[in-house]
């Protein structure tokens, strides 16, 4: 059974900060991380993100102007040297470069190597097992021109570094090896329209979001990486609670030993115990139902402290108590219904949006959907 890291990737808006709730409960034996890598996509000096590559006081005030890639696995290293399995949850566009450019590696991670020890080894310790290393040619690295890796260009991206055969992310493959991914998804029709709400007053004031950009939705770069762990044998060929797979899992015929486990918000909403009995039995977690209340002063404070950085976009999480079964469990609607409901809320300029946006990305959620947890 796996130890390694758990990394949950997601997208904006898929309640993943109240899936996250549920583990906040085991700080016994998790030590949960809140979305650490989108530090360094706004801020930081190796940004990828444009939305506030023009306001400079945003970055430094944001305190996070300083973090590079490798500071945040720094954290993640720091963290689990307590001794505690580390259970990461963040938006998978902060690792994937936007607007489907080529992936290159980070220039802090370039010469960022797994320490010395077997895999049983290196999870026994918890981390990542990441060390300095002298940055060589490697196979699966495409150079430049003269067969170097230049020196690092100006933010944004792109770098002027190195990329990975076929990895979408900036992240090298043997970082990412170290990790148990798995996926959080929800329709597009719920959480795109729940992302716009945070772009315009009066959650624009608290958030700074402004203005909404499609771009964020998400989907395609959780798609990328879903694929590229599913394909080279990050995870699978197993999937979580099912004897049958899926058409499409292609990793060479090898066993990860970590199962393809994608979960449904509107799944999880309407039997949050029955889909996380399945999740922990496939992350090797004891499942108890006492991870679904969390109505003390602790817990609360701990949220609070964890979630206030992204301020305005975790309300709801922050003041909830626990995970319910929904009392009437959520009956699918048209987009052509749901654009009804976006003009009368937003405006028909909003309203259409919105729907282009919801448009171009159901096909993803439909794909990733057929992965999900069933019940």
């Amino acid at each position: 059974m796996s130890t390694k890291p758990i990394f949950v990737a997601t997208h904006p808006r898929a309640c993943s900060t109240a899936f996250e709730r549920v583990f906040m409960t085991r700080r016994d034996t998790l030590q949960t991380i809140h979305e650490p890598f989108g530090d360094a996509f706004y801020y930081g000096p190796e940004r990828m993100g444009t939305r506030f590559e023009d306001d400079e006081k945003a970055r430094v005030e944001s305190g996070f102007s300083e973090s590079t890639f490798k500071t945040i696995l720094d954290r993640i290293d720091r963290e689990a040297a307590e001794g505690k399995r580390v259970f990461i949850k963040d938006i998978t566009y902060y690792l994937v470069p936007p607007g489907q450019q080529d992936a290159r590696v980070a220039p802090s991670l370039q010469n960022i190597k797994r320490g010395v020890g077997t895999e049983e080894q290196l999870n026994k310790q918890g981390g990542l097992g990441l060390q300095t290393a002298p940055t060589t040619p490697d196979s699966g690295i495409v150079m430049n021109e003269d067969n170097e890796s230049p020196s690092p260009k100006s933010p944004p991206f792109p770098y002027s570094t190195p990329s990975e055969a076929h990895n979408p992310t900036v992240v090298p493959r043997e970082i990412l090896e170290r990790f148990h991914f798995t996926f959080l998804i929800r329709h597009p029709n719920r959480a795109v329209p729940s992302y716009y709400r945070c772009c315009i007053p009066p959650l624009v004031e608290r958030t700074g979001f402004n203005p909404f950009m499609p771009s964020e939705a998400g989907y395609d770069e959780l798609r990328a990486l879903f694929d590229y762990c599913k394909d080279t044998g990050l995870v699978g060929p197993k999937v979580c609670g099912r004897d049958d797979a899926p058409n499409g899992i292609v990793n060479g015929g090898s066993d990860s030993n970590i199962e393809i486990c994608v979960i449904d918000a509107d799944d999880l909403l309407d039997d949050p115990e029955g889909v996380l009995r399945k999740y922990c039995d496939s992350i090797g977690l004891d499942f108890s139902p006492e991870m679904l209340k969390w109505d003390n002063e602790a817990d609360h404070e701990f949220a609070k402290q964890e979630f206030e950085k992204w301020n305005g976009f975790h309300d709801d999480a922050i003041h909830s108590k626990d995970l319910k079964p929904r009392q009437h469990k959520s009956k699918p609607k048209s987009t052509e219904e749901m654009y009804v409901e976006w003009v009368g809320t937003y405006g028909q300029e909003a309203a259409d949006m919105i729907k282009k946006c919801v448009d171009d990305n159901v096909e993803t959620y439909e794909y990733l959907k057929q992965y999900a947890i069933q019940v």
